[in-house]
C-alpha cells in the first residue's frame, strides 16, 4: 500500500516550526533575563557609590555629590549648574558642551585646607580636570586663579602630549611622576591634598605631584609658564572646587572631602 509522503511532510515542517519557535522564545527570554539580570547589578553598584563608610564619617568626610542630584554645584559665575552636566546612572557627566572659556562649574562652599578624593572616567580623547581655591570676582575663566589637576586621554589623545599635560600633572606646572592611567571607560581614582602651600596630588593609589605654593621655585616656574600673564594664578588660600568641561564627556563619582 502507497503512503501519501505530503501529510508526513507537513507535519515534519510543522514540528519543525514549533521547533524554532521555541527556541526563538528561549532566546528572547534569556535575554531579558540577563537584561534584567544587569540591571539590578547596575543598580547594586549605584548603591555602593556616593556613600561614606563609618570610618570615614568619623574622620570627617562627606559627599559634594549625593549621586542623584547637582545640589552643591553651579556654574562658574552663574547661579544655576546649566544644561551641559547631568546626573546619569549615578554619576555627575559633562556632556561636553563647554570649551575653553565656559561649562566648569564650582563647588557652592570655599575651601581651604581640605583632602579631597573622587573618582572618573574618560572619553575617547577626552581632557579635563580640577581646579582648587578658584576665585570668581572679575575673573573669566577658573584657570586664571585655581591650580589644576589635570586629567586626560593619555594613551589614544589625538595630539603627542607634553609631560606637563598628561594624567595627574599640575597642569602647564608640574608633570607627574609613575603615573599610569586606566583605558577608557575604566574608572580612575583621583585625590588631592591641599594643606596651607602644600600640595599633593594622587593617581590610582600613587603620589604623582608634590609642591610647595608661593615660594621662589614657585614664583619662578608661573613667569615661565602659560601663567605668566595671570598675576593671581595660584594665589588664593581660599575658594571654591572646580570640575571641568573643555568639550568632552566625563563622568565622576564618590566625590568626597574632609576639611584639614
Amino acid at each position: 500500500m502507497r503512503v501519501k509522503r505530503f501529510p508526513i511532510l507537513i507535519l515534519i515542517l510543522f514540528i519543525g516550526l514549533v521547533f524554532l519557535i521555541d527556541c526563538v522564545n528561549r532566546k528572547q527570554e534569556k535575554m531579558q533575563a540577563n537584561q534584567e539580570s544587569q540591571k539590578i547589578t547596575l543598580m547594586e553598584e549605584q548603591q555602593m557609590f556616593n556613600k561614606l563608610t563609618e570610618n570615614e564619617k568619623q574622620e570627617g568626610w562627606r559627599l559634594l555629590f549625593d549621586g542623584e542630584t547637582t545640589k552643591g554645584w553651579r556654574g562658574f559665575k552663574q547661579d544655576t549648574i546649566g544644561e551641559g552636566w547631568v546626573v546619569r546612572d549615578g554619576s555627575l557627566v559633562t556632556l561636553g558642551k563647554g570649551g575653553d572659556l565656559g561649562g566648569d562649574i564650582i563647588t557652592e562652599e570655599q575651601f581651604e585646607n581640605f583632602e579631597l578624593k573622587l573618582e572618573w572616567k574618560i572619553s575617547q580623547g577626552g581632557n579635563s580636570g580640577i581646579f582648587f581655591r578658584v576665585i570668581e570676582g572679575d575673573y573669566s575663566t577658573v584657570y586664571a586663579t585655581g591650580p589644576e589637576y589635570q586629567f586626560i586621554d593619555d594613551i589614544s589623545f589625538p595630539q603627542k602630549l607634553k609631560n606637563w599635560q598628561t594624567s595627574g600633572a599640575n597642569y602647564a606646572m608640574h608633570p607627574p611622576r609613575n603615573a599610569k592611567i586606566k583605558p577608557v571607560g575604566e574608572w580612575n581614582s583621583s585625590r588631592i591634598l591641599v594643606n596651607q602651600s602644600h600640595v599633593e596630588h594622587w593617581l590610582n593609589e600613587v603620589k604623582v605631584v608634590d609642591y610647595t605654593l608661593w615660594t621662589e621655585e614657585w614664583n619662578e616656574l608661573v613667569k615661565k609658564s602659560k601663567w605668566k600673564d595671570y598675576p593671581d594664578y595660584g594665589m588664593a588660600k581660599k575658594g571654591h572646587i572646580s570640575l571641568q568641561d573643555h568639550g568632552s564627556m566625563i563622568w565622576f563619582r564618590n566625590i568626597k572631602i574632609r576639611v584639614l
